[in-house]
């Protein structure tokens, strides 16, 4: 026999998602169909959750608690980069392969590192900045309108621009 079913216990079932779409069904079945949701439901719930990353691939954290289920948006480093870029959203079936060549401030940079601070593992927040620049660099951006390894450079050297502690 199953143990019996706790109505307080909160259990974590993370998804990756596209924002602002509902998802295949198929592949949320096997997560949350044991919990005893409607995955049809929870594919509806995550779209609209995510409908301000329309277009990004997002995480989405689904909180399980007495068969209802509450969606929190985990946005990625990259995505939340990709957003400061505030590039038009493209359908992802007909565009592919995307550059992306704009430019982003470096306040842009430094609220992306406050968000993402507390799952960095830099000890302090010119590591997280570090962070957050190397990403771009991988993205494809700059960081007004210089290379970000430039501004890395820059800021091991001492001579990039100022740092706030926190």
């Amino acid at each position: 026999m199953p143990p019996k079913f706790d109505p307080n216990e909160v259990k974590v079932v993370y998804v990756r998602v596209t924002g602002g779409e509902v998802g295949a069904v198929s592949s949320l079945a096997p997560k949350v169909g044991p919990l005893g949701l409607s995955p049809k439901k929870v594919g509806d719930d995550i779209a609209k959750a995510t409908m301000e990353w329309k277009g990004l691939r997002v995480t989405a954290k689904l909180n399980v608690q007495n068969r209802q289920a509450k969606v929190e948006v985990v946005p990625s480093a990259a995505a939340l980069i990709i957003k400061a870029l505030k590039e038009p959203p493209r359908d992802r079936k007909k565009v592919k392969n995307i550059q992306h060549t704009g430019s982003i401030t470096f306040d842009d940079v430094i609220k992306v590192a406050r968000v993402m601070r507390p799952r960095s593992l830099s000890k302090d927040f010119k590591g997280t900045i570090l962070e957050m620049l190397g990403t771009a660099q991988s993205v494809g951006c700059k960081i007004d309108g210089d290379d970000p390894h430039d501004v890395i450079d820059a800021i091991k050297d001492g001579t990039g621009p100022e740092i706030p502690e926190e």
